[in-house]
């Protein structure tokens, strides 16, 4: 169950795909739908799921799903203060290739 989950979550980009294109696409989740699979689970994904999904949401140049995830890590990490910073330590080479924020750089941690 979980790993069609996950696969939903890696190639949602490609298959969603309207005929006119990935712009315009004639169904609307994206790359949202299996994240919300996801979130439904107890537990935080990998880092490799996250960075897929990451990279599903650039192709689609959908900024604000990409703050989405990572808060929604952040928040299924929860008292575990450890699991965030791991995560974004495993993440960051690919943060800073996609030029991605994290939601503490752009101070949506203090709203």
């Amino acid at each position: 169950m979980l790993g069609a989950a996950l696969r939903r979550c890696a190639v949602a980009a490609t298959t969603w795909a309207g005929p006119r294109g990935l712009l315009h696409s004639a169904r609307t989740p994206g790359p949202a739908a299996g994240i919300n699979t996801l979130a439904t689970y107890d537990l935080v994904p990998e880092p490799k799921i996250i960075d897929a999904a990451l990279r599903a949401c650039r192709r689609l140049n959908d900024f604000a799903s990409t703050v989405r995830i990572l808060e929604a890590v952040k928040d299924k990490a929860g008292p575990h203060k450890e699991i965030y910073p791991y995560v974004i330590q495993e993440l960051r080479p690919t943060l800073n290739e996609l030029g991605i924020s994290t939601p503490e750089e752009l101070g949506l941690d203090k709203v």
